[in-house]
């Protein structure tokens, strides 16, 4: 059977008790700020897949159908056609600069969770409790 240990009182036993909570105060940070890394890690991975699909999709549509059209349109107007994609594929270029812009600005902060907790153990330490 083990002895159970006695507190120790006055100031080595604050400076304990104070190290412990830091430490674990410490811990738990550490700890949230790993889950949030871990989840940050998925969301690129992620974000990099999908961007990766549509380019691949993206750019086989464009490329057979501008083929497609240059062929029908070869002997009758082919600088017309050419003018009339080169333009339109500026437009959605454009468009979709602007789509991926607000998507950005959508995004939550990269470990907001972490800063939030960073900041109230520093409002809580600078009041007086």
């Amino acid at each position: 059977m083990k002895p159970t240990t006695t507190s120790t009182t006055g100031y080595l036993g604050s400076l304990q008790a104070l190290g412990d909570g830091l430490l674990a105060s410490a811990e738990d940070r550490l700890k949230l700020f790993a889950l949030e890394l871990h989840e940050e890690k998925f969301r690129l991975i992620q974000s990099y897949l999908w961007i990766c699909a549509v380019f691949f999709s993206g750019m086989m549509t464009v490329t057979f159908a501008s083929l497609t059209l240059v062929y029908i349109f070869w002997d009758s107007a082919r600088l017309a056609v050419l003018g009339g994609l080169a333009g339109f594929y500026a437009v959605a270029l454009t468009a979709i600069i602007m789509a991926f812009r607000r998507h950005l600005a959508r995004q939550p902060r990269p470990f907001g969770a972490t800063l939030e907790e960073l900041e109230s153990d520093r409002a809580c330490i600078r009041s007086e409790n």
